[in-house]
């Protein structure tokens, strides 16, 4: 999933400064996961937003909405009818939600009150860790399901560096290595044998380099 965090709050109130009425947006998916952006984060903002604008006097209305994904137009579209009575929305989706709405209310300041950090994986509760870089080439299969690009501090593909000390990384022994794990994991399934062969650097132009990517399925689209 992506993971984001919220900007300070006075970065937030600068941004939101120059507008009198202003809709504060939750998104309900990814960031409500990582406890950034969902219904709850959404309310708490304005309320914050709110007790800020009154204690110095100020006339601002601060409202909000919560739309299961800001990235979907089925449900960005559902702002339809209310957008207009707002100077700016502030925005608790990800950079992809943020620019979905801008893009479909052009006439109106989308501001981003997030922070979008990583695509990762829920660890635990409260505890988010980066596993993936999108990279438009999944080689997971030839690393034992572990991502050296993601999970390697120096993204290396032909085996460990040889600085890391009883299974943690030389970067911060606070980090496991990943190639510990890739080669843990390997052994486990009797494919130690892959890790004789010579991998190329990575073909980056999948991810970057070409412009925004795009996915299109025909058997999807209406």
């Amino acid at each position: 999933m992506i993971t984001a965090e919220r900007k300070p709050i006075d970065e937030i109130r600068a941004m939101v400064a120059p507008y009198k009425r202003v809709l504060v947006l939750g998104c309900g998916s990814c960031v409500a996961e990582c406890a950034a952006g969902g219904e709850k984060e959404t309310g708490m903002l304005s309320s914050t937003l709110r007790m800020a604008n009154k204690m110095e006097g100020k006339d601002v209305l601060i409202e909000e909405k919560t739309l299961d994904r800001q990235c979907v137009k089925d449900f960005v579209i559902l702002l339809d009818d209310i957008v207009d009575q707002y100077d700016a929305v502030l925005s608790l989706g990800c950079g992809a939600g943020v620019q979905a709405v801008a893009e479909m209310f052009s006439e109106i300041p989308v501001l981003p009150a997030l922070n979008t950090e990583f695509l990762g994986e829920t660890r635990d509760q409260g505890y988010w860790v980066e596993n993936c870089l999108g990279c438009g080439d999944c080689m997971l299969d030839d690393f034992g399901g572990v991502c050296p690009l993601a999970r390697c501090s120096k993204q290396l593909f032909n085996g460990p560096c040889g600085g890391s000390r009883e299974g943690k990384c030389e970067v911060n022994p606070e980090i496991p290595c990943a190639w510990q794990a890739i080669i843990d994991r390997l052994d486990r399934f009797g494919s130690l044998d892959r890790l004789e062969q010579i991998y190329p650097p990575k073909d980056w132009s999948r991810k970057q380099g070409g412009g925004p990517r795009k996915i299109m399925r025909e058997d999807q689209r209406r």
